[in-house]
């Protein structure tokens, strides 16, 4: 597929407020494309890339996109290939070469193609297209219920993760998107009601916890290996280890928790947000970071252990596993 298909479908999805035109848009692209484009063009219309960031600011852009060609026949996956090159370039002299990279990509797409491409790089592809709706489109174009799909992206990482899967072998493709260790599990969107008595009669049993201004964490454990994932499904193991030492004193072989982790005043206070976040920044002195601001885990569910998933299980059972397992100043208080 012609990039120039997305850009123009992904226009005409900006050009409406129609939820259901959104979806039927994507939906009718998302039939035509070849396997092997799947994931790449359901993250490109998604908001975002493969390769995540790839260290390329605006300034570099613009000067890339000096030159355009006339007609459009630059490939979708030329595109994602340039990305990767450029994604896996490092160390002397590699700044020269990605803008080598980058200019021959940009003189051969159209000006119309050159200001997408921007968009999606620096984040800002504007289109009200985003995981929500694309999401809706591949229940569409596949044929299976919206909530499949959201419960096999949540589990699998994401649409572009699940979406090859879901157009190509539909029901039976989605089967192997469960719980797994190491592999993150996407937090589960929020949902909206008019007041608490809407909530509470559409949740029935239902429980209550404080919400903690922290980091959200998840922590995955088997045996001593440790790795701690952010909010968007980033490693942050190393920035706080004495978390992950934490974790890895639970009694328990194999584990997924779920959580916060933040820093509190010495009277045990939370810190505010940003001070939390001083933890995970680009560069850092995780060592004397640690001893000026030690981070406090706060679990809050047990999605996970010793080979079975919980996440079906009633949050009655997962709480009480998450007690058994994490002593009562790491969990958040709750009230069921």
């Amino acid at each position: 597929m012609l990039l120039a298909d997305i850009v123009e479908t992904s226009g005409k999805i900006g050009a409406t407020s129609k939820r259901l035109e959104k979806i039927d848009l994507l939906a009718r692209l998302l039939k035509r494309l070849q396997p092997e484009e799947i994931e790449v063009a359901v993250a490109y219309l998604a908001g975002a890339t493969r390769q995540g960031r790839i260290g390329i600011g605006y300034a570099t852009l613009r000067d890339a996109s000096s030159g355009a060609s006339e007609t459009a026949s630059l490939e979708l996956l030329d595109l994602d290939r340039t990305l990767e090159q450029i994604a896996q370039t490092q160390g002397a002299g590699s700044d020269q070469v990605k803008r080598q990279l980058l200019s021959s990509l940009f003189s051969r797409a159209t000006r119309e193609e050159q200001q997408w491409m921007m968009r999606l790089l620096v984040g800002e592809v504007r289109q009200g297209a985003l995981e929500g709706i694309m999401l809706d489109a591949l229940a569409k174009a596949a044929g299976l219920s919206g909530d499949r799909i959201r419960r096999a992206a949540m589990m699998g990482g994401g649409s572009a993760a699940i979406a090859r899967a879901a157009l190509e072998q539909r029901e039976a493709g989605l089967a192997r998107f469960d719980v797994r260790l190491f592999r993150p599990v996407q937090p589960m969107l929020a949902q909206t009601a008019e007041d608490v008595s809407q909530a509470l009669e559409e949740l029935g049993d239902t429980a209550l916890e404080y919400k903690f201004d922290g980091a959200r964490v998840q922590a995955h454990k088997s045996g001593d290996d440790v790795v701690l994932y952010s909010r968007g499904s980033n490693d942050v193991t190393a920035a706080v280890p004495e978390v992950v030492a934490a974790v890895r004193t639970l009694p328990a072989r194999e584990l997924i928790l779920d959580g916060e982790v933040l820093s509190l005043t010495p009277d045990g206070r939370p810190q505010p947000f940003q001070v939390s976040m001083r933890r995970f920044g680009r560069k850092l002195d995780v060592d004397a970071l640690r001893n000026e601001l030690p981070m406090t885990p706060f679990w809050f569910d047990a999605l996970y252990l010793n080979g079975g998933s919980l996440v079906d299980e009633p949050q009655a059972r997962r709480f009480d596993e998450l007690t058994r397992l994490v002593p009562p100043e790491n969990i958040v208080p709750h009230l069921a």
